[in-house]
């Protein structure tokens, strides 16, 4: 048994929660399942970043307190627990007062490392980003992720991070294989790095931004909204006081997995190591990068009315089918396309028409002429050889491609091999089929823990019982 770590990043909480995160949360719920049957003791958490220009402003223009704004979407995203499934460990908030120690002494032992000085600046600072550009990153004069916004000319005395310091121990960091997967972001960083780190800026004037963690030693100064919301990652197991030895167990000694979207790369893999590498702590073992999800070709956004709520989606179709949708039909790491009408075909095709009817057919045979439910199957607790890798290597389609084809082939075999009518011509014979037919549903259902865990329960229940249960995916 291992001790196995992951976490995905902050939901910034300006908003209610997008198909985007649920996507993100989604995968990692997957992983830390399967690490689980696996027998390893895995710690999984999520959370919310509530500091930063973009809350406070949205707060206000609610016209409400800033807390109490934060309070009100935090409230959103925690509901994603239940919707979701999701058997995360924990979830913190960057306003809990033990994360904002432990920001405080990431900065304090940065500072004693000599990589904290103070400047004056001017730079173009993009507000939707929470981060200054420089003229090379921005097209036609405005950042290509906020096209809608234009950059702030702002001047102002800040504290920086020598960033420049690590450009070396990041190269040699990225140089090891698996450090960011897929293999082309780890070929990004690594040209990113090549092509020469600047120093960024690690706090806002208070009189322009009181909404954040203080610098320690300076009332003048909040931290940047990056710098604190990056340091969860160890703050949400006890670091720095490590009182219950999570962090000792989980992120020293075990195996650390952080999940992201692929617009994280430069904050999660090169600005936060080179913090941990500055605090002297050790750096991260693996991040995941998913790419984003479009709907109808276009990026999601109120104002074309595109938008897809995973809360809605959940409402609708129910949390297990919400899963599958993301997880099989979406790519794990490129860019994909999803629209209302695409979901609702999917659910249909492979959930009501699929995975449901089968579970139908099997059962209700098995009810109707197996006297006793049948023996539990003989498995090991882990999965098969192909499945186990497709988990290990992050193509979650590609381990649910593989449970429907099983669920296809047993589909084709009962209709090819007609069961319900060989019972009734020979009542041994096809009892001892319907048998098997349920014995291979036993092992779909086995397959499917990490991915659509209440399905599974549902199956295996009925199967114990030898009962048809009530229609998994009803038709909408």
């Amino acid at each position: 048994m291992s001790a196995r770590y992951i976490t995905t990043t902050l939901p910034y909480v300006n908003s209610d929660p997008h198909i985007g995160f649920a996507l993100e949360i989604v995968q990692a719920d997957a992983l830390a399942r399967s690490w689980r049957l696996a027998e390893d003791e895995v710690f999984f958490s999520t959370g919310a970043d509530e500091h930063g220009q973009k809350i406070h402003d949205a707060a206000e223009k609610a016209g409400q307190g800033t807390q109490a704004y934060v309070d009100r979407y935090v409230s959103e995203f925690q509901k994603m627990k239940k919707a979701l499934d999701l058997s995360t460990d924990t979830f913190i908030r960057t306003t809990d007062p033990e994360h904002i120690k432990a920001v405080q002494e990431m900065w304090s032992r940065c500072d004693a490392a000599g990589d904290i000085y103070k400047k004056s600046y001017s730079g173009l600072y993009c507000v939707g980003c929470e981060s200054f550009k420089t003229e090379k990153e921005l097209v036609d004069g405005k950042c290509p992720l906020h096209p809608n916004l234009v950059p702030e000319k702002i001047s102002e005395e800040n504290y920086f991070f020598r960033f420049s310091n690590y450009q070396e121990k990041l190269l040699e960091y990225l140089e090891r294989p698996g450090t960011l997967v897929p293999e082309w972001r780890r070929a990004e960083a690594i040209a990113f790095v090549k092509n020469g780190l600047e120093d960024f800026s690690i706090s806002r004037e208070k009189k322009r931004l009181s909404w954040g963690v203080p610098v320690p030693g300076d009332d003048t100064q909040i931290m940047y909204v990056w710098f604190d919301a990056l340091t969860n990652y160890i703050s949400t197991l006890g670091w720095p006081e490590d009182a219950n030895g999570k962090f000792k167990k989980f992120w020293e000694e075990g195996t650390t997995l952080q999940v992201a979207g692929k617009d994280q790369v430069r904050f999660q893999s090169l600005m936060w190591q080179a913090m941990l590498m500055s605090a002297k702590i050790k750096t991260t073992d693996t991040v995941f990068y998913h790419g984003f999800i479009t709907s109808g070709g276009q990026k999601m956004s109120k104002s074309l009315g595109n938008v897809i709520s995973p809360l809605d989606l959940v409402e609708k179709y129910g949390t297990d089918a919400v899963r599958y949708i993301l997880l099989r039909h979406v790519s794990p790491d490129d860019d994909s396309d999803l629209t209302l009408e695409t979901i609702h075909n999917l659910y249909t095709d492979n959930l009501v028409n699929g995975l449901g009817n089968l579970v139908a057919r099997v059962m209700k045979l098995a009810e109707q002429y197996l006297q006793n439910p049948i023996e539990k199957p003989n498995i090991e607790p882990t999965y098969p050889a192909e499945i186990t890798r497709y988990i290990q290597e992050f193509r979650f389609n590609e381990a649910l491609d593989f449970i429907w084809a099983y669920i296809q082939k047993e589909d084709q075999n009962i209709t090819e091999q007609e069961p319900f009518k060989v019972v009734k011509e020979n009542e041994q014979k096809g009892a001892h089929m319907i048998y098997e037919f349920v014995q291979e549903l036993y092992l779909i259902a086995h397959f499917l823990i990490p991915f659509m865990p209440k399905t599974s329960e549902i199956i295996l229940k009925a199967i114990q019982e030898n009962k048809k249960p009530e229609n998994l995916f009803p038709r909408i």
